[in-house]
């Protein structure tokens, strides 16, 4: 089966669970084709609810749905569902502890030609820092579906982030997401490389070409930023000595940023974060992209490399 973006699995994911019982409704923004949950307004139109491009409103009727027992997802982009509607987020979902998931798709810089207004690259850093939101980035479509699903069965606040291209799976079909923990996928002994999103796959691309130089790399999946797997994490700094962290984010504030903090007290090792500078995208390819903002294999490489030496 050839590769699917991470937004493909919601509007199929919500279908999923409305068949198996789940109260789930949907609140979207105008951009039900793109984020997909178009599926599931076709399916159950009594539970899709569009408000047009007006994303704080978006948030705050999904709140009043999660206030009357519903299990409520939002859509959009991450640009719009993070950005502009940060205060309904903060002030009416998190506040509240309401049961409202936003799963807004086309995060990071892989959204393309669309250019630097439109790639979130700072998402993370505003979700994870909200008390009580907890941050999901699944590695592939079948992490997202996994991921949804978590999200779905468990009570409060989550983002799940999704993107808009297609890159190579990491997980089978019948891969279980859980909330608050960090997959091992390769057993190292020289250097850690914990990555999360698309960047999993181009992290497991560069211990193979680590490898064949020697270098034993250990990957991890840090699927879930918030809350962390801080012993995952440990356990294998303490045995590596050095970590490299990789996500289609600001270096500034995300998943990076978050293992350093934790590392810094419970275990200091020399790290490198591999992400994006302190500057805003720009338009182009997404491979493209990957390449300018030094988001591919061989910067992990070279980082790592850097840090065995």
């Amino acid at each position: 089966m050839s590769p699917k973006a991470t937004r493909e699995a919601f509007g199929e994911t919500l279908v999923e669970l409305a068949r198996e019982g789940v109260d789930v409704v949907a609140v979207e923004a105008d951009l039900s084709k793109s984020t997909t949950t178009a599926k599931f307004g076709d399916a159950y139109p009594e539970r899709f609810f569009n408000v047009g491009i007006a994303e704080q409103n978006m948030i705050d009727v999904a709140a009043g749905l999660a206030v009357a027992g519903r299990v409520a997802f939002t859509g959009s982009f991450a640009v719009f569902a993070t950005g502009r509607a940060y205060d309904q987020v903060r002030n009416t979902v998190c506040y509240s502890g309401l049961d409202v998931k936003l799963a807004p798709t086309h995060s990071g810089i892989t959204v393309g030609p669309d250019g630097g207004s439109h790639q979130m690259i700072e998402d993370l850093a505003l979700m994870r820092v909200l008390p009580g939101m907890r941050v999901l980035v699944p590695a592939d479509f079948a992490a997202a579906k996994s991921a949804l699903r978590a999200a779905a069965a468990t009570p409060g606040p989550f983002y799940v982030r999704l993107g808009r291209s297609s890159f190579a799976d990491v997980y089978d079909a019948d891969f279980v997401f859980e909330v608050g923990r960090a997959y091992v996928l390769r057993e190292g002994s020289d250097v850690t490389l914990a990555a999360c999103g698309i960047m999993v796959a181009e992290a497991l691309k560069a211990a193979d070409i680590l490898a064949e130089a020697n270098v034993s790399a250990e990957v991890i999946d840090v699927a879930s930023v918030k809350p962390l797997d801080v012993d995952t994490l440990v356990a294998s700094v303490a045995k590596t000595g050095r970590i490299v962290t990789c996500e289609e984010h600001s270096v500034l504030g995300g998943m990076g940023s978050a293992v350093s903090e934790v590392l810094s007290e419970a275990c200091p090792v020399p790290t490198r974060r591999i992400g994006v500078a302190d500057v805003f995208g720009t338009s182009g390819e997404p491979a493209e992209l990957m390449e300018h903002f030094g988001l591919t294999a061989r910067h992990i490489v070279e980082a790592a490399t850097e840090l065995v030496r």
